[in-house]
C-alpha cells in the first residue's frame, strides 16, 4: 500500500470518529428529555388516580351523577339528603293520574295520612350502585325505581280510588280492537282506539307502586291501567283479514230493470263480508240470499194490488190474479252467489219465476184488455191507444158464477172451438156451447162471441150472466181476436 493511500484510510476513520462522538452526545441529551416526560406524564397519571379514587370512596355515601331515583334528581347526594327532601315533600305530595283522554286527577297524600318513613331503602340503593365505575354515570345516566319508605292508610286510599271519575261506570268506554273497515271500494284497517275501560287490579297495582315510589305522576297508558285492544292496527291478524275480505269485491252484478238498474258492487258486497272476534274472515252466504229477497219484495207484482188507470181515467185498485214480475229467489240466489265468488263483472236480468211487459208505471204495458166488470165493458189497448170497445157480459154474481178480478195473461186464441162444462155420469157434459173465437186467460174463463145473448152491457149479467167467461157480440169478438195474441195482459177490475 503506498504512503498516499495510507493517510488517506487515516483521515476517513478520523472522520467516522467524530461523527460517532456528536451521535453519542445527542443521544444522551434526548434520554435526559424523555425521562423528564416520562416523570410529569407519571406524576398526572398519579394524581388522576387519587382523584378516581377519591370519588369512588365520595360514592360510598351519596349517589352517582345524573342520578334520578322514581323521576327525582339527586345527583350527588347523600342519604340524609335524600331523606330531607323527602320528608319537606310529604307534606305536599299528590299523584298526579294522566288519564288516556287528556285528562288528569290526582290522588294527595294529605287524603291517605301519607308519612315519609325512614329505612334501609336508600342505604341499599347506595351500596348496590357501581361506584368503581362511576364515571360511566356521566354518559349514562342511572335511573332508579325504588319504594323509598312512605306509609299510607289503606282504606282511605281505597275510598279515594272508588271516588275517582275514572272509575264511574258511566265513564268507562271500552277499547275497541283494529279491525277492517270499508273506504270506497275496498277495506282497510281501522286504527285501534284506547278506551277508558280501567283494568282495576293493574292500576290498584300501579299506583300503590307510585305511591311507594314518591313519584309525581302515573302515566296510566304506559302502565297498562286499562283494558286495552286485543288486536292492533300492526297486527298481523288483522291485516290478513283485510286482505282476505277484499277478495270478496271484485264483482259487480248490475240489474237490467228498464227502466232502472240495481248495482251489486264492492260497496254492497261488504256488507256481507264478516270478521269474527278473532279476526276470521267470511262471507254470509245468508245475506246475499236477504238482498235477493228484497230485490223481490221492491220489484215482483205477482199477485199484489196494484193501481191502474182505465180507459176511462179512473185509478182502480186491482188484487189477484196470476199475471206480474216475480223473481225465482232460488235460482237467483245461486246465481247471483256464483258471480260474487267467481269476481264476475256483468249486466243482465234476474231470474224469473213469472214475467210482465214493464217495470214503470203498470206492469202490463201498453197493450193489454181490460174487463170493466161495474160497466160492462171491455176495451183493448194496443200501444198506449184504445183501439177497440165493446159490451160484455160477465158472471152471473146471484148464481155464484161472478168473473174474479185480478191480472191475467192470455194462454192462446183458437177459432171454432167447443166449450164444455164438465162430464157427467151418463158421458154427456154439463153443457156444450159452440162459438166462433176463444181466447181464455184465466183457466177456464176467457173471451168468446155469445150469439145466444140478446144484449149486453148495463145490469144484464146480474141474471143472465155467464158462467164466467166474458162475453161479446160475435163482430166485436172477431175484432179482438185479429188484435189478441197469447201472453198480452188481461185486467179485470171492479
Amino acid at each position: 500500500m503506498t504512503r498516499k493511500r495510507k493517510r488517506r484510510n487515516w483521515r476517513r476513520e478520523k472522520a467516522i470518529e467524530k461523527s460517532v462522538e456528536k451521535v453519542g452526545k445527542k443521544a444522551k441529551g434526548m434520554s435526559k428529555g424523555l425521562k423528564i416526560t416520562l416523570i410529569i406524564l407519571g406524576s398526572l397519571l398519579g394524581i388522576l388516580c387519587l382523584i378516581y379514587a377519591g370519588f369512588i370512596l365520595y360514592f360510598q355515601s351519596h349517589f352517582l351523577f345524573y342520578t334520578k331515583i322514581n323521576g327525582n334528581d339527586f345527583s350527588l347526594k347523600n342519604i340524609k339528603q335524600v331523606e330531607s327532601f323527602m320528608e319537606k315533600q310529604v307534606e305536599g305530595y299528590a299523584l298526579t293520574l294522566e288519564e288516556s283522554d287528556g285528562d288528569t286527577e290526582e290522588i294527595r297524600g294529605a287524603d291517605i295520612s301519607l308519612e315519609y318513613v325512614r329505612g334501609e331503602e336508600l342505604n341499599r340503593l347506595v351500596k348496590e350502585q357501581d361506584s368503581l365505575f362511576w364515571i360511566k354515570s356521566l354518559w349514562k345516566h342511572p335511573k332508579i325505581t325504588a319504594k323509598v319508605g312512605v306509609s299510607y292508610n289503606e282504606s282511605q286510599l281505597e275510598g279515594v280510588i272508588k271516588r275517582l271519575e275514572i272509575m264511574k261506570p258511566e265513564n268507562q268506554k271500552p277499547s275497541a280492537n283494529a279491525h277492517p273497515e270499508f273506504q270506497v271500494d275496498h277495506f282497510v284497517v281501522a286504527p285501534e282506539v284506547i278506551g277508558t275501560e280501567v283494568n282495576t287490579e293493574q292500576f290498584n297495582k300501579e299506583v300503590r307502586e307510585a305511591i311507594d315510589g314518591f313519584r309525581p305522576r302515573l302515566d296510566m297508558v304506559k302502565k297498562g291501567c286499562y283494558i286495552l285492544p286485543k288486536y292492533l292496527s300492526d297486527s298481523k291478524e288483522v291485516i290478513q283479514a283485510a286482505k282476505d275480505m277484499n277478495t270478496y269485491l271484485g264483482a259487480q252484478i248490475t240489474y237490467d230493470l228498464t227502466p232502472v238498474t240495481e248495482v251489486v258492487d264492492s260497496a254492497v258486497i261488504s256488507q256481507w263480508v264478516k270478521v269474527d272476534d278473532n279476526m276470521q274472515a267470511s262471507f254470509d252466504e245468508e245475506a246475499v240470499r236477504g238482498y235477493v229477497q228484497s230485490l223481490a219484495e221492491k220489484y215482483d207484482t205477482k199477485g199484489k194490488p196494484r193501481n191502474f188507470t182505465t180507459a176511462t181515467g179512473e185509478v182502480v185498485t186491482v188484487e189477484g190474479g196470476s199475471y206480474g214480475w216475480r223473481i225465482d229467489q232460488d235460482a237467483e240466489y245461486d246465481a247471483l252467489l256464483a258471480d260474487i265468488k267467481n269476481g264476475t263483472v256483468v249486466t243482465r236480468e234476474p231470474n224469473y219465476s213469472s214475467r210482465a211487459a214493464s217495470h214503470s208505471g203498470n206492469d202490463v204495458g201498453g197493450t193489454y184488455a181490460e174487463v170493466n166488470l161495474t160497466t160492462q165493458m171491455m176495451y183493448y189497448t194496443q200501444n198506449g191507444q184504445v183501439v177497440l170497445e165493446s159490451p160484455i157480459v160477465t158472471g152471473n154474481p146471484n148464481l155464484g158464477r161472478n168473473t174474479p178480478q185480478g191480472v191475467y195473461t192470455v194462454a192462446y186464441k183458437t177459432r171454432n172451438a167447443v166449450l164444455r162444462g164438465r162430464k157427467l155420469e151418463d158421458g154427456k157434459y154439463e153443457y156444450e156451447s159452440p162459438v166462433q173465437y176463444w181466447i181464455p186467460f184465466n183457466g177456464d174463463i176467457g173471451f168468446h162471441d155469445a150469439s145466444w145473448q140478446p144484449t149486453f152491457g148495463g145490469d144484464w149479467y146480474l141474471h143472465n150472466g155467464s158462467r164466467g167467461c166474458i162475453n161479446m157480440p160475435t163482430d166485436k169478438a172477431a175484432q179482438l181476436y185479429d188484435l189478441i195474441s197469447a201472453g198480452i195482459p188481461v185486467v179485470c177490475h171492479f
